[in-house]
């Protein structure tokens, strides 16, 4: 059972559950009320939104203390939120926080990433939701800056809530101080050069995904790029409505 005098916090991330990140984000958000952490029983970088549907599921208790549960599920992100919400919290949470992950997750990063992709769930299920990413892939980076702004994130979420249908995604850069927050759009681009050929034992090739993000707007100070390269933690609100309503009356003479 859940103490309903208190917040209600649910924590997960893609990077696993013994990640840095997830326990200096923990850490952060446990003076905020209770909380309840599943997330997956190791990395699932990658993932956005996939489930898991051919095979069980499976959840163990890690950790068991006055406000403070960790549970390991050999899901996906998105299935250790569906899971945490509809069979071990109780209750729906008040607050929803996917992170901290391991690398960026700016512009169309938001497409692949298991991070964002477990906080839109929660923003699907009716659950205000943040994700929150440092700017640094090793698995010792100094999370500090992060967890900081992300707690502060959480606080305002807490107190004024988010329009149905919308969750916020956090990117914080990797320098040891921030200038503050910028809240503005996702930046547009895309990937190139995105996989590197080498030779299996065999001579066989085999690749390696890497790449070069192309930045569409260079000088756009209002994005979430721009941001992150000027030494600023960026917020960008992303809404579950895909539909391009700009474009309906454009093919509305296609309907037979």
């Amino acid at each position: 059972m859940t103490d309903s005098k208190k917040p209600l916090i649910l924590i997960t991330n893609d990077d696993g559950v013994h990640a840095l990140g997830i326990n200096r984000l923990i850490e952060a958000i446990a003076p905020l009320g209770e909380v309840v952490v599943v997330a997956p029983d190791g990395p699932r970088s990658g993932m956005s939104s996939a489930i898991t549907s051919m095979n069980p599921i499976r959840v163990s208790l890690l950790k068991d203390e006055k406000d403070l549960k960790i549970y390991a599920c050999t899901g996906t992100p998105v299935d250790c939120v569906k899971i945490g919400i509809d069979r071990l919290l109780g209750r729906k949470p008040d607050l929803l926080v996917s992170g901290i992950n391991h690398g960026s997750n700016a512009a169309v990063a938001v497409i692949y990433s298991g991070t964002v992709g477990a906080a839109l769930e929660g923003c699907i299920i009716g659950v205000p939701s943040l994700a929150v990413s440092l700017t640094n892939y090793s698995h010792h980076a100094d999370f500090s800056e992060a967890a900081k702004f992300g707690k502060s994130v959480a606080e305002k979420v807490l107190k004024e809530g988010l329009p149905k249908g919308i969750c916020l995604n956090l990117n914080v850069p990797d320098i040891p101080k921030v200038k503050g927050l910028k809240v503005g759009s996702q930046t547009a681009g895309r990937w190139t050069k995105e996989f590197e050929e080498m030779k299996d034992p065999s001579g066989k090739s085999v690749y390696w995904l890497t790449g070069e993000f192309f930045n569409e707007e260079p000088g756009n100070e209002n994005n979430d790029e721009w941001a992150l390269a000027n030494g600023y933690a960026a917020l960008v609100p992303l809404h579950i409505d895909m539909t391009a309503y700009h474009f309906i009356e454009k093919i509305r003479n296609w309907e037979e």
